[in-house]
């Protein structure tokens, strides 16, 4: 006899609830007993949804993604970094110094404010500008952090948001041969303040600065950090002329893997979910 699955619609219903993935491999032999099972099964979760909203408007008080804000914050603190906070909207000028051009397959994903400003996609220039600014000021190693929005003309699909929280870190004036390694150490730094132990780096190819390597973690590789270095070529648009060394993680990525969820829906800014919770319950 052929088992059945949950219908299209039960299963979504059952995944905005967090159901176990288990349970959504179920199968049944008659629809009536898929229907009943769908039935008890929601309302457990409805309950524990509920259950789960009261502990955190009791007790956790705050979502992961802030909470994860504050641990990271102090923990590059300890380690040396300041921390700064940038405009949100950029110009057209600073998209095209990191080769962001017209015909750039990332000006498609631009919000722009108006015909020279817009949504800033990434960190990455405004970090760039305070680089060389306190570069003038300080020969010691400057290291920065901001954490922030940021946006992006993206699909709905389960690991992209349209806006974004960034950790961007830059280390300037080190050691050429010890770059790689500087890397390793800081991406272990992030990580471990993220509760996240399995990971691993993988070398791939970014869209403006060529070939990098990535954080994924996971059984699924989930790329929660870019990382890149310099010297490179963008430095000069920016009058950067020191090696460095610069990390990019995605916030809500991060909550994704060390909560084993599947969407970023789930702890995006939202109206629709609150710390992962389903608020149309």
């Amino acid at each position: 006899m052929h088992e059945l699955n949950w219908t299209d619609v039960q299963r979504h219903r059952l995944k905005t609830l967090n159901a176990p993935p288990n349970t959504l491999k179920d199968q049944f032999e008659t629809a009536s007993q898929r229907n009943r099972a769908f039935q008890d099964i929601e309302k457990q979760l409805v309950r524990q949804e509920r259950e789960r909203l009261a502990t955190f408007l009791t007790d956790r008080l705050r979502p992961r993604v802030c909470v994860l804000e504050s641990l990271l914050i102090k923990t590059l603190n300890r380690h040396g970094f300041a921390q700064v906070t940038t405009p949100a909207i950029i110009s057209q000028t600073d998209l095209e110094r990191m080769s962001v051009s017209k015909s750039h397959p990332l000006n498609r994903q631009i919000y722009w404010v108006d015909s020279q400003r817009c949504l800033r996609p990434m960190l990455a220039p405004n970090l760039y500008k305070l680089m060389r600014e306190l570069g003038r000021v300080f020969k010691e190693p400057v290291r920065l952090f901001e954490v922030g929005s940021c946006f992006r003309k993206e699909s709905d699909g389960a690991l992209h948001a349209s806006e974004f929280t960034m950790l961007n870190l830059v280390e300037m004036r080190l050691p050429l041969e010890n770059r790689k390694a500087r890397l390793q150490e800081l991406a272990e730094i992030v990580m471990t303040a993220a509760g996240i132990e399995n990971y691993a780096s993988v070398t791939e190819s970014s869209e403006v600065y060529g070939n990098t390597f990535d954080i994924v973690c996971g059984t699924d590789n989930l790329e929660a950090a870019s990382c890149a270095m310099g010297p490179h070529p963008l430095d000069s648009a920016w009058g950067i002329t020191d090696a460095w060394v610069g990390l990019g993680f995605g916030l809500e990525r991060l909550i994704m893997a060390s909560q084993g969820s599947d969407s970023i829906g789930k702890w995006r800014r939202s109206l629709s979910y609150l710390d992962g919770i389903r608020l149309r319950i």
